[in-house]
């Protein structure tokens, strides 16, 4: 009688040690993700020494997005606590503020991109702005993505008539959310030491 409820636990035990099938699934996503950042990223060093290769300076709408995104980063990891807490009106507050923040990055982003066109940094010419608006505006789609989640998830949080407290979901975008900041905050460092 001892024997089953041992093994009993042990399963409990090695179920938790699991990674759940939506976490594994975001995290091959990511990887590849980084991987085409990555190509994209060492494919505009490898252009930029082409002859008629433009440069262009970083507009200050990006140093503020920068600052956006990275408050954004915090305020959706105080969520991922409201919730585990079961702050239910806390992590409503702090999943509205990280909607609202990154839909601020990406007008923001289009700002010091549109300084960046009306600079002479076209689509014509060189690959430098080719190169320059294919990196970005993937990276926009992404956060884009992001906002999509979050507003979905700001509407289920004040439908209240269900009491679900499934972490998974928060945890996700909470870490797709990192994500996306980490990876602007390498495009801003490579766009500020290549141009």
């Amino acid at each position: 009688m001892i024997t089953p409820s041992i093994e009993g636990k042990e399963t409990v035990n090695e179920q938790r040690k699991k990674i759940h099938p939506h976490k594994f699934t975001l995290w091959v996503g990511l990887g590849s993700i980084i991987m085409m950042f990555a190509g994209l990223t060492s494919a505009y060093i490898v252009k930029r020494d082409q002859a008629g290769w433009t440069t262009f300076e970083i507009p200050r709408a990006f140093w503020y997005s920068t600052a956006v995104i990275l408050l954004s980063s915090l305020t959706v990891q105080m969520a991922l606590k409201s919730f585990r807490d079961r702050e239910m009106q806390n992590y409503r507050r702090l999943i509205t503020l990280t909607a609202v923040l990154g839909l601020l990055f990406m007008v923001l982003q289009i700002v010091g991109f549109r300084h960046i066109w009306n600079s002479g940094v076209t689509l014509r010419g060189s690959g430098a702005g080719q190169f320059l608006y294919v990196i970005a505006g993937l990276h926009i789609l992404h956060v884009l993505g992001g906002v999509i989640v979050l507003v979905i998830m700001f509407v289920k949080a004040f439908a209240g008539r269900t009491r679900s407290y499934n972490i998974v979901p928060v945890e996700l975008i909470s870490t797709y959310w990192h994500f996306v900041d980490l990876l602007w905050i390498y495009l801003f460092i490579f766009f500020l030491l290549i141009k």
